[in-house]
């Protein structure tokens, strides 16, 4: 029997980041899945706080050399990949100097948004799923942590549903609270609507306020993990209002077996 493929794609990972409760569980969780006999692949971003010489990280040749439009400019897109320490699996980093080479993650040193988040997110988030086909490896679950990762549901859904590689993968998303929405214009959907996809296959990361990336992964994900314990209320409401299979908060004690017995319940009857 081949085993179950397990795709984590997280916006954080210690030891590489060490920003929020996402960096600990996207450490701890694939290395605890791959020990119970599933296959794993980790793509996150290269953040420039990510320290290449410490962490041992190099290109990977054969991935590399993709270039991702966005906004109608096209970024060359950079795979480098580095060992996990502790753990006998590798974890895959997607770079870019125009994105990802600065020395601070999210904001600025005035702790002020980057005004390119949205074309970092659209950058990552095309990246790793044009990484998974460069693999030739068709995942059973794909598994996103963190608003940066928000819109892979929809691009499975929508852009890549007619890729064979995609075609029995179950997106889960797991939410966070905090998010860098609040500081994106009008401009994001256009940037969003990759692959000829028109803008309005968008509508639901858009309400009356502006930009929503978690309703719009809701909406779009197979199934939902709820990932903080104090969840911002829309959200929660979000959650509850719609017909998903939903894992609720786990403690810290108890996740690691909680998501693995979820991942089993979303492939029962899955040829």
């Amino acid at each position: 029997m081949d085993k179950t493929r397990v795709l984590i794609v997280t916006q954080e990972m210690e030891p590489y980041t060490d920003l929020s409760d996402i960096s600990k569980i996207a450490r701890h969780l694939p290395q605890h899945i791959q020990e119970q006999g599933m296959e794993i692949r980790v793509l996150m971003p290269r953040f420039g706080t990510i320290n290449e010489r410490r962490h041992r990280l190099h290109e990977v040749v054969r991935l590399s050399g993709m270039n991702i439009i966005v906004g109608g400019d096209d970024y060359p897109l950079i795979i480098k990949v580095a060992s996990l320490p502790g753990a006998r699996m590798q974890v895959y980093f997607l770079d870019n100097e125009d994105f990802f080479k600065r020395k601070q993650i999210f904001t600025n040193e005035d702790n002020e948004p980057f005004a390119d988040n949205a074309d970092r997110m659209v950058f990552f988030c095309k990246g790793a799923i044009e990484t998974v086909k460069k693999f030739g490896w068709a995942p059973d679950i794909i598994h996103c942590h963190g608003w940066m990762t928000s819109l892979i549901p929809l691009y499975i859904k929508t852009a890549y549903k007619n890729e064979s590689i995609f075609q029995n993968s179950k997106v889960v998303y797991s939410l966070y609270n905090g998010s860098y929405e609040e500081s994106f214009d009008n401009s994001f959907f256009a940037k969003a609507s990759i692959n000829n996809l028109e803008e309005d296959a968008l509508t639901d990361y858009k309400d009356a306020s502006g930009v929503v990336l978690h309703n719009g992964a809701i909406k779009q994900s197979d199934a939902i993990i709820l990932g903080s314990e104090n969840l911002n209320g829309v959200v929660a409401a979000n959650v509850t209002a719609g017909e998903k299979e939903v894992l609720d908060y786990q403690g810290t004690e108890e996740y690691l077996d909680a998501y693995l017995e979820f991942y089993k319940s979303l492939l029962v009857g899955v040829e």
